[in-house]
């Protein structure tokens, strides 16, 4: 196993939230979610107060369809974010995914920016290793101490091909993961997932990733954080930070990713994240497939300041998808996935054409 000093991580940890929290880094594509509405039911037959976010994944049952998704770890400022995103989520009955793990992995010193069970007893912990790390002198070994450490209750293998090339240290060597990530399937007592890190994932590699045991896919989609834009504003290579520029636009929507995997994995376990900043937003994600929906960057923004702004922000969001809900007529989630209420617009068009 290589390891890399704790200096060397914290610094690359620290860089990767300064440049989130204070440079553009969106990607130029957007998630395609504004490119649907919701038929809107004038007489919904329901009353507000009973409209539900109640869900189970993975066989857990949760207080809403939403996770605070796997953002950081492994410095000092990244250990207060996760304290106050946990202490959040906790309160408002939200999963939470935790950065990768890997700096834990190889310093004492590190592992306490991770755990945060202490101020989550109930909720959903998810714990993250990147995939390509299995190419490196990982082994299954790691992956489970990874869970033993933060005392998680799923484990995702991140994969970002993209982000790596760009990355100045980087790990480039995709070669052979999936059967490495199948060894980690069959070895672990808890859900083994993998998740895209904002470009996506189509539906073939969604099959291949469910053949080899995997029990959920994040599509971690297109349309928010550019991971090459994060590594361009790290890179003290012209060549690459011009390359990236090329790459502004690049990735699978986060609808499209999800809309083809729910067609090819009709009920496959998938969390829909990537560009997602309101609930309205979250619903859409949610009928299109989703089973939990993963906001990242707000909430990040929002623990910089105080838990009671991460909480604020969560409770805009629960009321969003529930007036969306209302809005349709829809009392549960389980109804919300099966709505037949959300138009693209294309679809507008053609009814509008028909009148």
């Amino acid at each position: 196993m290589l390891v890399t000093h704790p200096s060397e991580i914290e610094k690359r940890k620290s860089e990767h939230i300064e440049i989130c929290l204070h440079k553009e880094v969106s990607n130029r594509l957007t998630t395609g979610l504004e490119q649907y509405h919701f038929l809107h039911a004038a007489l919904p037959e329901i009353h507000f107060a009973d409209v539900s976010l109640h869900t189970t994944f993975l066989g857990k049952h949760m207080g809403t369809p939403f996770l605070v998704s796997s953002m950081t770890g492994g410095t000092k400022n990244a250990q207060q974010i996760n304290t106050k995103l946990a202490i959040a989520a906790e309160a408002r009955g939200w999963a939470m995914g935790l950065g990768s793990v890997r700096a834990a992995l190889e310093s004492e010193e590190l592992a306490r920016t991770f755990k945060v069970r202490e101020y989550a007893p109930s909720i959903p912990i998810i714990a993250n290793l990147g995939a390509v790390q299995l190419n490196y002198g990982y082994t299954v070994k790691e992956c489970l101490r990874c869970v033993e450490l933060v005392e998680a209750d799923a484990l995702v293998l991140h994969v970002n091909s993209m982000q790596e090339i760009f990355q100045p240290e980087g790990d480039q060597d995709f070669r052979h993961l999936l059967p490495k990530i199948e060894q980690v399937c069959k070895a672990s007592q808890i859900p083994v997932g993998v998740k895209e890190v904002g470009f996506g994932i189509d539906s073939q590699t969604a099959r291949r990733l469910v053949d080899a045991g995997v029990s959920f896919i994040d599509v971690a989609g297109a349309g928010g954080t550019s991971w090459i834009e994060v590594e361009k504003h790290r890179s003290h290579e012209p060549m690459k930070q011009m390359a990236a520029e090329a790459f502004r636009d690049w990735g699978i929507p986060t609808s499209i990713s999800l809309q083809t995997i729910r067609e090819e994995l009709p009920f496959f376990p998938l969390i829909g994240s990537g560009g997602i900043y309101n609930g309205v937003e979250a619903a859409k994600a949610i009928a299109l497939g989703a089973d939990l929906v993963g906001l990242g960057r707000a909430l990040l923004e929002a623990a910089t300041t105080s838990v009671e702004e991460v909480v604020a922000l969560m409770e805009r969001v629960e009321f969003e998808c529930r007036a969306a809900m209302f809005g349709i007529g829809v009392a549960t989630i389980e109804g919300l996935s099966a709505t037949d209420r959300l138009l693209s617009k294309a679809e507008a068009k053609i009814n509008r054409s028909k009148r």
